[in-house]
């Protein structure tokens, strides 16, 4: 639903996209520095049905061309959540960077999610990778 007249709901931008753009519903413009983390809202809310979540990733563009990425890495939007979509947008750049009134900002995956119940258990069953952590499965070794 709009929060707020000027909002932008999510769209696709191609018939092979699974990421909805979130668009930016500000007021007035925001200047994130280098290194600052900003909120910035969308004007939009959402309801999913339960066993669904909405992912919020930074736009590939935005992310490798100008350093702008969630500040959460991903944002996740549960299925009983109802207020405004916001993004916390990290500048990693060592440049200013502009959000403007209905800049694409984000995209939003929506998913089907389990929520299995979580068992303790005293052993677990060994693989071929079994406690082998960060890179040993050739990545940094």
């Amino acid at each position: 639903m709009k929060l707020r007249h000027a909002a932008n709901l999510p769209e696709r931008q191609t018939s092979g996209s699974v990421g909805y753009d979130i668009v930016a519903c500000i007021d007035k413009e925001v200047m994130i520095a280098p290194g600052e983390t900003q909120k910035i809202g969308s004007g939009i809310a959402i309801a999913l049905d339960d066993g669904y979540a909405a992912f919020i990733y930074a736009r590939s563009g935005l992310g490798i061309n100008k350093g702008i990425i969630p500040a959460n890495c991903v944002g996740i939007i549960d299925s009983d959540y109802r207020g405004e979509i916001i993004v916390g947008l990290k500048n990693s750049s060592n440049e200013p960077f502009k959000v403007n009134n209905g800049d694409r900002i984000a995209q939003m995956v929506i998913t089907k999610c389990e929520t299995p119940e979580l068992v303790l258990c005293e052993t677990l069953e060994e693989t071929s990778r079994n406690t082998g952590g960060f890179g040993s499965t050739g990545w940094g070794s």
